[in-house]
């Protein structure tokens, strides 16, 4: 039974990555169902409160990084508010579009329509576009880092 259990836990944790490139999967969701799962049917003692509260703060961290990342390099490379949120927008509905290239290129183009529409030059659009596609790239290389991090911490507070 525990190598059934183990092999949830490990499967959780590797569609916690696929949501990375698959919107539509939730990551810290995924990692928080291998953490539940290990707690109510493994062993509830070696996840203290520390590793629950330390949990909670980089699960808040992930959920804000994403944000922060993709307005900062939109707004850094002269994009509007609604280019940030379009882009926010465009990256889950190209999840679907297209997976998994459709969170490339769809808020890309999306945030060059947005500031098309808002008059600005060719220019200033594709360098707002370019920083929708950085802003994914940085909040992706976060959440890849957190969801280690998260999951690293995991294995020493069973182990240690």
């Amino acid at each position: 039974m525990d190598i059934l259990l183990w092999i949830i836990i490990i499967l959780l944790f590797i569609a916690s990555f696929l949501g990375i490139i698959f919107p539509m999967i939730p990551s810290v969701i995924a990692i928080w169902g291998g953490f539940l799962v290990y707690y109510f049917f493994i062993n509830s003692d070696s996840l203290t409160w520390w590793f629950w509260t330390g949990m909670i703060v980089i699960t808040v961290i992930l959920f804000v990084a994403d944000i922060i990342a993709n307005s900062y390099f939109v707004k850094k490379f002269g994009g509007s508010k609604a280019g940030e949120r379009g882009a926010a927008v465009a990256v889950i509905v190209g999840s679907f579009i297209t997976p998994p290239f459709g969170i490339i290129y769809v808020p890309f183009l999306t945030v060059l329509a947005i500031e098309m529409m808002q008059r600005r030059t060719a220019k200033e659009a594709i360098r707002a576009s370019i920083g929708s596609f950085l802003g994914f790239l940085g909040g992706s290389v976060a959440k890849v880092v957190l969801q280690l991090i998260m999951i690293v911490w995991f294995f020493i507070a069973i182990w240690f």
